[in-house]
């Protein structure tokens, strides 16, 4: 083999022959993904799923998507567009209609003011609107200069530090618990703010918690911002509402844009992924308010440009047919989802030493598992992490549950569990997690 060329060993990594230096081989990876986190949420999907194709009976409650199928008249929708030629390059920010839709959604249902099409980004998933919002926001810091700041309540998803780290800005974790349902103060909050903060992110009903804040708490978070823009004029809220529709504990969801003194700092992502089950298709959104919300949706059309352009696009129509149309089969959804919430918690109750908080939104249980660190497995593993009890419980009892360490905070006590599955499913899972914890010495 000639220099340059790099041999590929059975981890898929790449590596030079031993005769040639690395450095002589093969050019190096840029550091800023070298040091980017990956998803463990993924990891541990993906790990599950290759165990599931060697044959193992694995029960994953990893993933972050609702076993429905996609509605039929959404997916009808797609077929008739792809059928009539609907196949070209579409307009940046999505075709007119749908943004036009989505506008009313969120001036109707979310109370958001002065929104109109032109406050409408349509993007590759909620995601990817998460990527090129904060990269619209945020500026790498000159040198000397500090970095700008991104408030997150932590536990938080663990999408939002990597993807804020990669535009430039330094997180700054708000510790909430357990005893708060995870949700953090209005005088957190305030505490939080520095001249430097440029973005509070909100996610409502949460991921992983599976709590949600109350109109009141935000009501009161967004006085402290209207506040706060005194010591941190660029601050921006970036509320993240993709599971608003999956809410089932008495909570009435309640959009933090509404609030007419910050509505125009304030950043609306959501879509169509989890309260439409369609996470394959690729459709989120991003609402904003007034001459920033334009002159920001502009600055996602000018980045968004050079990374996407559009969405698949016979996949458009499919957008108005389900916010106008398929209500009822978000609430039979919704009502499935809110089943399962109180078949798991009562689950998880069962099992000793465990704490879980009840989920009120979204789909997860966020168990303490603390209680059973220093103990080992029936297979010899020391059990001292959420990350290792993650892993035995897969190795050991077939279980894929998703350890909390990357979700901040106290979230290192903690296992995600996703019930957006069977109730078959929680049923055989839960019994396999409590014999597994059962066994821990």
């Amino acid at each position: 083999m000639r220099a340059g060329i790099c041999a590929v060993d059975s981890a898929l990594h790449l590596r030079p022959f031993a005769f040639v230096s690395s450095r002589a081989m093969c050019p190096t990876i840029a550091r800023r993904v070298q040091g980017l986190k990956p998803s463990v949420t993924i990891a541990f999907m993906n790990r599950a799923k290759a165990m599931q194709r060697q044959g193992m009976d694995v029960l994953s409650f990893a993933a972050g998507e609702p076993d429905f199928d996609t509605p039929d008249l959404i997916k009808e929708a797609a077929i008739a567009a792809l059928r009539a030629g609907q196949t070209k390059y579409m307009p940046t920010l999505g075709d007119p209609e749908s943004r036009a839709v989505i506008a009313e959604k969120f001036t109707r249902e979310n109370g958001i003011p002065n929104c109109t099409p032109d406050h409408i980004a349509i993007g590759a998933g909620g995601k990817h609107q998460l990527f090129v919002s904060l990269h619209c926001l945020l500026d790498d810091p000159r040198p000397g200069d500090p970095a700008q700041e991104v408030i997150i309540p932590v536990p938080a998803w663990v999408s939002y530090a990597p993807i804020a780290e990669l535009a430039g800005g330094r997180v700054v974790e708000v510790q909430t618990s357990a005893e708060t349902g995870f949700l953090a103060s209005a005088e957190q909050i305030r505490e939080a703010i520095t001249p430097r903060s440029r973005v509070l992110i909100l996610n409502s009903p949460s991921n992983p918690c599976g709590t949600m804040y109350s109109p009141d708490q935000l009501r009161a978070i967004a006085k402290v911002v209207a506040d706060g823009v005194k010591t941190a004029p660029d601050l921006v809220v970036l509320s993240d509402e993709i599971y608003e529709k999956i809410a089932y504990g008495g909570i009435p969801h309640f959009s933090i844009g509404s609030v007419p003194e910050i509505a125009e700092r304030v950043v609306t992502l959501n879509g169509l992924s989890k309260a439409y089950a369609m996470t394959g298709w690729r459709i989120g959104y991003t609402g904003t308010s007034g001459e920033f919300g334009r002159k920001f949706i502009q600055a996602m059309a000018t980045l968004q440009g050079q990374i996407s352009t559009n969405n698949t696009s016979f996949t458009y129509p499919s957008i108005p047919v389900a916010l106008r149309r398929c209500g009822a089969d978000v609430e039979r959804m919704r009502g499935a989802f809110a089943r399962r919430a109180e078949l798991i918690n009562r689950r998880l109750s069962q099992i000793p030493r465990l704490r879980n908080t009840t989920p009120t939104g979204a789909f997860y249980a966020f168990p303490d598992v603390s209680a059973y660190f220093g103990t080992t497995s029936p297979k010899g593993k020391a059990i001292n992490s959420s990350l290792e009890m993650a892993e035995a419980l897969l190795e050991e009892a077939l279980v894929a549950f998703v350890p909390g360490e990357d979700f901040g905070g106290c979230g290192k006590k903690h296992l995600r569990i996703s019930f957006a599955c069977s109730e078959e499913q929680i049923e055989r899972g839960l019994d396999r997690f409590g014999a597994f914890l059962a066994t821990l010495k």
